[in-house]
């Protein structure tokens, strides 16, 4: 969902900073959001931290982390160029389709409804889904298991290697979204093509090797 349906980077990057400031730490390195892409809020904080964190204190901050992108997302969040119509096509073919997310799942329902994405998808599966975060595959096990779909029958657009990874993983095809992470980092973690974004695609584009 994030970065590949949904632009929200933007914010996300700047609800992290808004943290760090509030906790009066200084970011572990110039990029230091990089860290947290494609992950769970609760598994990120430590990676931002640079330091191991107790359970209580990942869930804490990262539950502060997500008030703070709500309220820095309220003027709107943008959608990923042409995703819409590249979805709505994706739909008129009846593929089966589901989004696996590292967001919660209140969250990813909310922002789908906002950017008028949510009909379009028969299953979400979100981090409250699931016991462990993004490369593990789980997500996206799960994921076509909801839509009684093969893992082999599946193709995953993913805007972080370690979601690449986990598509990858669970034994599926996937396609990189570089809007957040290089095309040469989607590649060396398995996606076997990258795209900017989804304007001028339509489904036939992928739907077939």
């Amino acid at each position: 969902m994030d970065g590949v349906l949904i632009d929200s980077g933007p914010w996300h990057r700047a609800a992290w900073a808004a943290l760090l400031r509030e906790l009066g730490v200084e970011p572990c390195q110039p990029d230091f959001w990089r860290l947290t892409i494609g992950r769970p809020a609760e598994e990120a904080v430590s990676r931002i931290l640079g330091r191991p964190v107790s359970e209580w204190e990942a869930w804490e901050l990262s539950r502060r982390k997500r008030d703070l992108y709500v309220e820095l997302a309220k003027g709107g969040t943008p959608v990923v160029a042409g995703a819409p119509t590249f979805v709505a096509d994706v739909a008129r073919c009846r593929v089966p389709r589901a989004v696996g997310t590292s967001a919660g799942g209140r969250e990813a329902d909310r922002l789908l409804r906002e950017v008028g994405l949510r009909r379009h998808f028969d299953v979400i599966v979100s981090c409250d889904d699931v016991s462990a975060g993004k490369p593990d595959p789980e997500v996206y096990v799960l994921a076509a298991a909801r839509l009684r779909a093969a893992p082999e029958e599946c193709l995953v657009f993913e805007g972080s290697g370690v979601g690449v990874e986990a598509a990858r993983r669970a034994r599926m095809r996937a396609v990189g979204v570089a809007t957040a992470s290089t095309d040469t980092e989607l590649r060396e973690a398995g996606a076997e093509r990258v795209i900017a974004n989804f304007e001028g695609l339509e489904w036939e584009a992928f739907g077939r090797r």
